[in-house]
């Protein structure tokens, strides 16, 4: 049974939201990804949102550009918690889903993430479930540990070549 689920309205949103699903199979974290458009196919997405809970979701990672519905509209239905992608595109180029996914109504809550922050969001996500899954808490220890490795690393190697071989 799936822990998290990801949505995203359109497939051009699959190269920022298969980064939250590379970090949750990174985490062992079960999850199910669906393209459903809230505009396009509403039927569709009522039916997901009301089934989510029952699919076991503990956590949906939404990712919307523009209009951004599909978060909100998300967290509207779902009563466990929502992550928001805003997505790169269109005029504004992500800064209209960033405000809409963050000017959500009281009593409507939406975790967000930077633009295209998906890699962001599956951290989020397992963030939120390690509060009760000392496994997944472990594993994002871990992760933490990974980032700092590297970062030492990057710097021992600018110490070692100096920065114009670096």
């Amino acid at each position: 049974m799936a822990q998290v689920g990801i949505v995203m309205g359109s497939d051009s949103d699959m190269k920022i939201m298969s980064k939250a699903a590379d970090i949750l199979e990174e985490l062992g974290i079960s999850y199910e990804m669906d393209i459903i458009s809230a505009h396009r196919e509403p039927e569709e997405f009522f039916k997901y949102a009301n089934e989510a809970e029952s699919k076991g979701f503990k956590v949906i990672i939404a990712g919307a550009g523009m209009a951004a519905h599909l978060p909100g509209m998300c967290a509207a239905i779902f009563p466990m918690p929502v992550i928001g992608v805003p997505m790169a595109g269109g005029a504004l180029d992500g800064q209209d889903a960033l405000y809409s996914i963050l000017q959500m109504p009281s009593g409507i809550p939406v975790a967000t993430v930077a633009i295209n922050g998906g890699a962001n969001a599956g951290l989020l996500a397992a963030r939120i479930l390690a509060t009760s899954d000392a496994d997944i808490l472990a594993k994002l220890k871990d992760y933490k540990k990974g980032l700092k490795d590297a970062v030492v690393k990057k710097n021992e190697r600018l110490k070692e070549v100096g920065y114009k071989n670096y």
